[in-house]
């Protein structure tokens, strides 16, 4: 597993292993991997997010109903109750890793299922097990229940779970003690040592992908959730662009935005400019129709520039050689396209202007003022 999972907390080689095995026949045993909260899952791809919804999900597909989970991980950072669906319940068995589980760990496992089964004996209800990978504590325990209780033959106990888990049991010292270890004492799984959890989540969680490329995080699904996200950007955005100087034909001035398509938005209530009017009469410059001048330019990030003096992070700039530059006044920020510009260069943030100011200034086609 690559380091940025590791720093996004995803567990090492979680990725590798199959998230659902399949029933143990004859048993009411199914092992997975660890299910990861909606903070983990974030971090993943749509195609590799499984968290409880995905796994009651899976196993709705194989007409199979899940009762209850026994989590054998040795932390709490996985999950907890709140984000386990409220349809479930689960039980917590601390078992450190790569060690053979402890007399008491084998035991409280033991209680766990018999106490399920005797509450469920009219259903089918499965019991999922899963420590982080879903294979070396869950398969021994898992094993170590059919061999001390059910009688299976250790041999048959490890097969049946491999086939079933998509995965064979990897760790040496777990597979000799089932095959050749002394069996566990029963005397006591009969009595009850903890109650089950019940979970309290009643929504789906929305996951978000991170993009590779520019590491921002957007929804990786759910078509209603991306509608709903881009209509409040579109109100919130045209609230956001108000000027009383700058008004649209459908309010009756005489400015230079042209209606947005769809309603006709309200004149906006008057305020003061975020940034100083050109310096030039706007009814002479060309109207253009196809241009929303709203908190943002159209023109792509580097071909903004601006004097030297000026200039952030060594951006380079074309002002020596723009028709404009030699004109009176505090220098200028443009483009190369010289459809815009910005007079004050000490309120610059950015190429696109989102912050300090709401508003570019035209300029005509030649790049002098009107």
């Amino acid at each position: 597993m690559s380091s940025t999972h590791k720093r996004n907390g995803i567990p090492d080689r979680w990725l590798d292993y199959q998230s659902v095995g399949k029933r143990l026949p004859g048993t009411r045993f199914i092992a997975f991997k660890v299910p990861l909260k909606l903070a983990l899952n974030s971090h993943l791809s749509s195609c590799d997010v499984f968290g409880h919804w995905e796994l009651l999900d899976t196993l709705k597909r194989e007409n199979q109903e899940l009762g209850l989970i026994i989590d054998l991980t040795f932390t709490t950072r996985y999950y907890k109750a709140e984000d386990v669906p409220e349809s479930l319940h689960f039980v917590k068995i601390f078992t450190a890793g790569h060690e053979i589980p402890s007399d008491a760990a084998i035991l409280s496992f033991k209680r766990a299922v018999r106490q399920f089964l005797r509450e469920n004996i009219d259903n089918d209800k499965l019991i999922g097990v899963h420590c982080t990978h879903g294979l070396n504590r869950t398969g021994y325990l898992i094993c170590r229940y059919l061999i001390d209780v059910d009688g299976v033959d250790p041999i048959q106990a490890i097969e049946l779970f491999n086939s079933s888990r998509g995965h064979a049991i990897e760790r040496q010292n777990y597979l000799k003690d089932l095959q050749s270890g002394r069996k566990r004492s029963n005397e006591g799984i009969e009595e009850s040592e903890q109650e089950p959890v019940k979970g309290s989540s009643t929504h789906r969680p929305v996951y978000f992908e991170v993009n590779a490329r520019n590491m921002d995080e957007r929804p990786s699904f759910s078509h209603e959730y991306l509608r709903n996200k881009r209509q409040k950007y579109r109100l919130s955005h045209t609230r956001r662009g108000g000027n009383s100087q700058f008004v649209g034909p459908s309010s009756g001035g005489a400015g230079l935005l042209p209606t947005p398509r769809g309603p006709a938005v309200p004149p906006f209530p008057p305020g003061p400019s975020l940034l100083p009017l050109p310096a030039f009469s706007t009814a002479r410059l060309p109207f253009n129709s196809s241009h929303w001048i709203r908190g943002s330019t159209s023109q792509p990030n580097y071909q903004w520039h601006g004097p030297s003096h000026y200039s952030r992070g060594g951006r380079g700039n074309n002002l020596s050689q723009h028709a404009f530059s030699s004109s009176p006044g505090p220098p200028q920020w443009t483009n190369d396209s010289g459809r815009y510009t910005c007079d004050a260069p000490h309120m610059w943030d950015g190429p696109n202007m989102r912050s300090q100011f709401r508003r570019s200034h035209r300029v005509n086609p030649n790049g002098y003022p009107a």
